[in-house]
């Protein structure tokens, strides 16, 4: 079998190319600015399966396999995802939110742009999981916000760091939570590889 073409990450985040290497991929990092704004009424799946293909069509490039993805954060259908946290507050306000709610969903939406050939091939895909926060006292959340991990991650949580400490469980893909459909992805990058 020919190699496969580069892998292009259409991402700064550290977490995606650390989940690709450990799969065996080299990807090649290229981020892209992107307008991440939710569209009222949008429901988070949508939104994440949206902002990913933005993403990767603001990537492509020829020659080369464009990978981007989006993280959301969500309570319920009716009520509008968790972004970063813009600052302090807004991290404790999210985190409250999460913790006060016992559950709740991430959504990580994937889309892929193959420009090997005459025509850009798509491939799109999503997790969405299930997460499950233990109540925290006061003086626990603060000390969280202290490590300021909370810095540039949807819901102000990241679940490979010390917020681990705070998941009772997860209902689905982990890797997802961590910012990638990893398997997903994996199957993807395999179906292009078919003749």
């Amino acid at each position: 079998m020919p190699p496969r073409p580069p892998l292009v990450l259409a991402s700064a985040s550290p977490r995606r190319a650390d989940l690709l290497r450990a799969a065996g991929l080299a990807p090649q990092i290229a981020p892209v600015d992107c307008d991440e704004t939710w569209r009222p009424g949008e429901h988070p799946e949508a939104y994440a399966a949206r902002v990913a293909r933005d993403k990767a069509t603001l990537g492509l490039r020829p020659g080369a396999r464009i990978l981007a993805a989006d993280t959301t954060v969500w309570i319920a259908d009716d009520r509008p995802p968790l972004g970063k946290p813009r600052d302090r507050a807004d991290a404790r306000a999210m985190l409250t939110a999460l913790i006060d709610a016992g559950v709740h969903q991430v959504t990580t939406a994937f889309a892929l742009a193959d420009t090997t050939g005459a025509e850009v091939r798509w491939i799109a895909g999503q997790a969405t999981t299930a997460v499950h926060f233990r109540r925290l006292r006061a003086a626990a959340l603060e000390a969280y916000l202290d490590c300021e991990e909370w810095r540039g991650k949807a819901g102000g949580y990241a679940i490979q760091g010390r917020a681990a400490g705070v998941v009772r469980r997860v209902e689905g893909s982990y890797t997802s939570v961590v910012g990638l459909p990893l398997a997903e992805v994996l199957d993807a990058l395999d179906a292009l590889d078919l003749p």
